[in-house]
């Protein structure tokens, strides 16, 4: 109950979206603990850059990327749609302010990105790996 004549600064109150979840062994293919923060993001950026959209039905549409889908195009193309669809893959994700200092390198058939992840609880440096 607020005291009469008391106010509430809704300015002053500043709302953390909640990030704990299971922490992941990758290598192992197993669930080892929880994790909470930046590590939770890291690993949830990692978790959608590596998960194709549309192909699990546990996952919503918004969920994943759609790298898989630039095989076989030009390198123009693909450093152009590379950055848009990793861009909007980790949008989705409350905890992510901005994707930044994005570069493409492309060997062959691989392209390798590299970017800024802003989040919430502080930057860091995301890479990805894609066939082209």
């Amino acid at each position: 109950m607020i005291p009469l004549g008391g106010q509430i600064r809704a300015d002053s109150i500043e709302f953390q979206p909640p990030s704990l979840t299971w922490k992941l062994d990758f290598d192992r293919g197993r669930v080892v603990g929880m994790i909470d923060g930046m590590e939770a993001v890291k690993q949830a950026v990692r978790k959608a850059l590596q998960t194709d959209r549309f192909a699990y039905l546990i996952y919503d549409a918004d969920y994943g990327n759609e790298m898989a889908r630039l095989i076989g195009n030009n390198p123009g193309l693909v450093r152009s749609e590379l950055r848009r669809r990793i861009r909007e893959t980790l949008m989705q994700d409350d905890r992510i302010r901005d994707i930044a200092d994005f570069t493409v390198e492309i060997s062959g058939d691989i392209a390798t990105a590299v970017f800024s992840v802003v989040s919430v609880f502080g930057d860091f440096k995301g890479e990805v790996t894609t066939h082209v």
